[in-house]
């Protein structure tokens, strides 16, 4: 069945003089700040008989293990609880985290429970990839959905095998960032590496200086140096540059989405002229099944009469007129979505059409489809 199709046309052209330009702390970040994914793995306990079931090994082993860690000792298949899951638990340490600051975790079941509502994780150590545990995370859970289920009759919303806690870790190790007194310099990445970008940053930061430190080294660094190595000196710097205005160059884009059949576009694509020709071949098969009943109330199998279901299959063929679309020089993507919606082209046929003027030449943008 195809799907409505939804044109979002943003205005993202910078060429006219009206478009407001966007901080540096919006386009960029300072090497050295980022993130660190961490993992855990921990159980969830106090669910009402939605946790795992006795299907579940590492679950089983995960509580017998757990309760050994407090003086009892009691064997994985002696835990017939369905009231703890096993769960995985991600976070993202933010950058130059202190020991003791909390952040939000997420936590997803691994086993076969039917959900994490009213369920409580409980101490979990969050590793990253070298192994070294950098947080713990312990709290409620707050789940954005339910199950229910009563003699084989399910209604569930959402996903209940997901959920959240905020603030619900506590980081244990403090992460200096490496962005001060390395060599006296800093380096911005651009978060859409553009050569015309980084180079309208590096003049909009000599502008503002009133000096000729900072350089566009690629597509997707600017490097800035600084009078001094000295950390409060680089921290200053850090923050009047990323106050500074600079108007990003933004590539052409279209960007098609085939499930949901939205086509998002800049303000500055544009087509040449072109022309669309687009018809439609149906095959429609239709298949019935017939009785056949032979004559006479009482049959006797012995004799090969027998009642039989004969399967009817019809063929429908429906070749419908094609229909075209001419777009003049410079029109715009909406243009060509309006007159797609005339021909009642779907989702599909526009993403069929849209690949066709590229490869025509006369879409001046990238297309992408998801």
């Amino acid at each position: 069945m195809s799907k409505p199709l939804l044109y979002i046309a943003l205005a993202l052209s910078l060429a006219g003089s009206a478009n407001a330009a966007v901080r540096i702390k919006d386009l960029a970040r300072f090497d050295g700040l980022r993130e660190q994914p961490i993992i855990g793995y921990g159980l969830v306990v106090g669910l009402s008989g939605t946790g795992d079931s006795q299907r579940s090994v590492a679950t089983l082993q995960s509580v017998s293990n757990m309760l050994r860690e407090f003086g009892l000792t009691v064997p994985p298949y002696a835990v017939a609880s369905r009231n703890v899951a096993a769960v995985i638990v991600t976070a993202d340490l933010p950058a130059g985290v202190r020991a003791g600051d909390r952040f939000d975790v997420n936590v997803a079941a691994i086993g076969d429970a039917r959900s994490l509502a009213g369920g409580t994780l409980l101490m979990t150590p969050l590793m990253s990839n070298n192994k070294v545990s950098y947080a713990t995370a312990q709290g409620p859970l707050a789940v954005g959905g339910y199950k229910f289920e009563q003699r084989g009759t399910s209604a569930q919303k959402n996903f209940p095998t997901a959920g959240t806690i905020p603030e619900g870790a506590l980081a244990q190790r403090s992460i200096e960032p490496e962005i001060a007194g390395n060599h006296g310099t800093l380096e911005l990445l651009l978060d859409e590496p553009d050569y015309t970008t980084a180079t309208r940053v590096a003049n909009a930061i000599n502008n503002y200086f009133n000096s000729s430190s900072a350089t566009a080294v690629d597509s997707g660094r600017v490097r800035v140096k600084l009078a001094t190595d000295d950390a409060p000196f680089a921290v200053t710097m850090m923050a009047r540059i990323e106050s500074i205005g600079v108007e990003p160059d933004i590539a052409a884009r279209v960007v098609v989405n085939e499930r949901t059949g939205t086509v998002v576009s800049g303000g500055d694509v544009y087509l040449s002229a072109v022309t669309v020709t687009h018809g439609n071949l149906r095959v429609s098969i239709k298949e019935r099944f017939a009785i056949s009943q032979p004559e006479g109330v009482f049959l006797d199998d012995s004799n090969g009469v027998r009642t039989v279901v004969v399967p009817e299959a019809t063929v429908k063929v429906t070749d419908e007129e094609a229909r075209a679309v001419r777009l003049a020089d410079g029109s715009t993507i909406a243009e060509l979505v309006d007159a797609l919606r005339s021909i009642k082209a779907s989702s599909r046929d526009v993403i069929a059409i849209l690949q066709g003027i590229k490869r025509a030449g006369a879409l001046h943008a990238e297309l992408v489809i998801q």
